[in-house]
């Protein structure tokens, strides 16, 4: 049973109607040839895959920021958090988290606080783990605002292959830490602005798992609020 539980995982009702495409091709494709019949199962079972949405242990401990996707720490650099979101234009601390199409693509909350904006933007459809993604790529971008009334941006940032981007956030919705808010389809990226003063615990290259890697840790950094 364990051994069927680390394999078989829950997958989000997102991906219910492509998995029962790709099964319906891959029937056609039996009758053509069988060969092509077991890609088409292949091909299948990855789609299931790629929408599994398995369930997470988020960290207790007040104050940590948890990475809101899984996959790699592409970019750790200073950038002005998306103007649409109203966050001023003081350069913040942005780390990206780059997902491959194998990586689980839910998105979770970074830290709990209430959403005081969902910013969607259309855009170009670059490569993800290039820098500029981040400003030229189609995006969506959450401001959640803390109890101690600092604030992060999250942004969902289509990529190469991604060609959808879905939030079921709306603003005033109130997220626990490591809460699902969205996802992209078939590889994208998020982007976390930290805020001011605080500083990463990850480093570029570092293998990130959604609603449990902490990314910072924010009751070490001073509150300021201008």
């Amino acid at each position: 049973m364990k051994m069927l539980d680390t394999f078989i995982k829950p997958m989000h009702p997102e991906g219910r109607k492509f998995v029962a495409i790709f099964a319906a091709i891959t029937l056609v494709l039996f009758f053509v040839w069988e060969v092509l019949g077991w890609i088409g199962v292949g091909a299948t079972v990855w789609c299931y895959y790629f929408f599994r949405d398995p369930e997470r242990v988020t960290p207790k401990r007040k104050g940590v920021l948890v990475s809101p996707a899984d996959g790699v720490i592409s970019l750790i650099e200073p950038a002005i958090p998306p103007k649409e979101l109203g966050m001023g234009e003081r350069a913040l601390t942005r780390v990206s988290v780059f997902m491959n199409v194998f990586n689980c693509h839910v998105n979770r909350a970074p830290i709990a606080g209430t959403v005081s904006q969902v910013a969607y933007r259309p855009g170009k459809f670059l490569n993800a783990s290039l820098d500029k993604a981040s400003v030229d790529n189609e995006r969506n971008s959450l401001r959640i605002d803390m109890a101690d009334g600092r604030s992060i941006a999250v942004v969902q940032i289509a990529g190469l292959v991604a060609r959808r981007i879905v939030c079921w956030t709306d603003p005033g919705t109130t997220l626990a830490t490591g809460e699902r808010f969205g996802l992209i389809r078939f590889g994208s990226r998020l982007d976390v602005y930290l805020p001011d003063g605080v500083a990463p615990l990850v480093s570029i290259g570092q293998t990130m798992v959604a609603g449990e890697t902490v990314i910072a840790d924010l009751s070490d950094a001073p509150v300021r609020v201008d």
